[in-house]
């Protein structure tokens, strides 16, 4: 398949001024950033060194640092002892160390992720909203599989106005003789604006909690920074909406059960136009981001408002071999563009 630079995908965006350009973002957006703190690596190390006798097993046995894989095959191996009839303790044991890695995961990314907004040099800052004003002024969404606050950050920051994350508040005093000042107002409730959303965090992240009636997306204020009120829930036991089953039916179970990310999934079922993926490598564990696809390609109907081609970013040879590998499992055009072109964060 031929290699296009992003230049290409925008030339395709001007040939089709009517048509929306939608954008996937995949950890390779935030290692992008930095790899030092959003690798594998870094979160596999930092989860090593907590001394834990359980997980320190478990990371020397399944020799890999691709934690979809270290859980599902956790999984695996509790479900065949059920079958087999195995020693219910041990699975129980299994069951407790899987709960420990996926806390253990979102407390290196809590830990790693730079201290607050302003960490983020301005300039990268400002060449990151570029690249995604190219999508929102398309009429596009942006769908993030990503955890950290980088996409949170940039999109406040730099004051990108026509992005709606579906948040709002309520008024929890709405009697009409209450006058302004003394009108009490709700934390940040998901759902008020979703008619209007399109920034969609597909697999959840640091800022959203789920209360059971409720999502509640955290907020900075004047004493506190974002990831200072994150880390508060958490050491209560308060955790983020986060993602981190096995393959691609675990993580839509997960989805299915929860109504925000079920929204955004449907979303992303929807899209029209042109998709284009940042840093996002469609492994094994993400059928169902595939089929997702494949739904909005509406294959074999003869209408307009579908999704009519996908831009694909790479990063290296190997990856490049692995979507063609695949291509075929996709039932709408398929470019591929070499993803260090877009230069997300600048030079």
């Amino acid at each position: 398949m031929k290699l296009e630079t992003f230049d290409d995908v925008l030339g395709s965006l001007g040939k089709n001024p009517n048509r929306e350009f939608h954008l996937l973002l995949g950890n390779g957006f935030s290692m992008a950033y930095d790899s030092a703190i959003f690798s594998y690596n870094a979160l596999h190390d930092f989860i090593k060194n907590l001394d834990d006798e359980d997980l320190s097993k478990i990371l020397g046995v399944i020799e890999t640092r691709n934690f979809e894989v270290i859980m599902q095959q956790l999984d695996n191996f509790s479900a065949l002892i059920a079958a087999f009839g195995g020693d219910p303790k041990l699975r129980k044991r299994i069951v407790a160390a899987s709960a420990k890695l996926k806390k253990s995961l979102l407390g290196a990314v809590r830990a790693l992720h730079p201290e607050h907004v302003f960490k983020v040099p301005k300039k990268q800052s400002q060449a990151c909203s570029h690249f995604l004003n190219v999508f929102l002024n398309s009429g596009g969404s942006i769908y993030s599989t990503n955890y950290d606050l980088l996409l949170y950050w940039v999109l406040m920051r730099n004051s990108i106005v026509n992005h709606v994350d579906g948040c709002g508040r309520e008024l929890e005093n709405p009697d009409e003789f209450v006058p302004p000042e003394e009108q009490i107002w709700s934390e940040l409730i998901w759902g008020k604006h979703r008619d209007e959303q399109n920034v969609f965090y597909l697999h959840g992240a640091l800022p959203f909690f789920d209360n059971g009636v409720a999502v509640i997306k955290e907020e900075y204020n004047e004493y506190n920074y974002l990831l200072e009120k994150i880390s508060d829930r958490m050491e209560v036991g308060e955790y983020p909406i986060f993602v981190t089953a096995g393959d691609g039916n675990q993580k839509l179970t997960h989805i299915m059960h929860n109504h925000y990310l079920t929204y955004c999934y449907d979303s992303f079922c929807k899209v029209e136009g042109s998709l284009v993926t940042f840093g996002f490598n469609f492994g094994p564990n993400d059928e169902h981001l595939i089929d997702a696809i494949n739904r909005a390609t509406k294959h074999g109907r003869k209408v307009r408002n579908k999704l009519w081609s996908l831009y694909i970013g790479v990063y290296s040879e190997a990856d490049r071999k692995h979507i063609e590998q695949i291509v075929n499992n996709f039932k709408c055009k398929v470019h591929l563009f070499d993803a260090k072109t877009a230069q997300v964060w600048g030079h």
